[in-house]
């Protein structure tokens, strides 16, 4: 209709004032006193955390020239991307979303920026929250490890055949609070739906 305003969306990220400056050491002793403080500032006292967590990271290597790693928190278990100077990293705005590649399919993943913090912008996917269900910190970075190795990995694990030769039931997807009770397999095979790749 002529004359009319184009419509505007509700919510519109403010991108940052400018890009991120590349890591060019490991990031994560600088991921794990960011998260520290976190915990003991302003999480803490709420009452969703799992106590019998602590915050760690689950190693951080280089892809494609950036940075990835897992992040284990009492709030939350996620993957993370940091910019290294690299092709993987977007410059978004906090809550922008984006589909990155990786061998085992494109994941998406969501910014977040504070220029006063230890890390000033990151790429975070979250793999489990709340993390209630998780009984140790074992647990949770086993996980957290598993997670990383499914997402270099490039190939979806065969199936065996049982002597009857008969068809499998098609896979259910389990819900994120059945992961911390789930054998490696159903673990991996969750991140690879989330990647798009799920069991045939």
């Amino acid at each position: 209709m002529s004359g009319s305003r184009p419509r505007q969306p509700l919510y519109r990220a403010e991108r940052p004032a400018a890009p991120a400056l590349p890591h060019a050491d490991n990031p994560a002793p600088r991921v794990l006193a960011m998260y520290r403080r976190i915990w003991e500032t302003t999480m803490r006292d709420l009452d969703f955390v799992n106590r019998a967590l602590e915050v760690d990271i689950a190693g951080f290597r280089r892809h494609r020239g950036d940075w990835v790693g897992a992040v284990v928190t009492p709030w939350f278990v996620n993957l993370c991307v940091l910019p290294g100077g690299g092709e993987l990293w977007r410059d978004l705005g906090t809550g922008e979303r984006v589909k990155l590649p990786f061998p085992v399919g494109e994941l998406e993943f969501i910014a977040d920026c504070d220029p006063a913090a230890e890390i000033p912008a990151a790429l975070h996917c979250p793999l489990l929250a709340p993390v209630t269900a998780l009984r140790s910190q074992a647990e949770a970075l086993r996980m957290a490890l598993d997670a990383l190795e499914t997402l270099f990995s490039p190939a979806a694990e065969p199936a065996a055949a049982d002597a009857s030769d008969a068809p499998a039931a098609p896979e259910q997807a389990p819900p994120a609070a059945s992961l911390a009770e789930s054998s490696e397999p159903p673990r991996r095979a969750f991140l690879r739906r989330l990647a798009g790749r799920g069991t045939r």
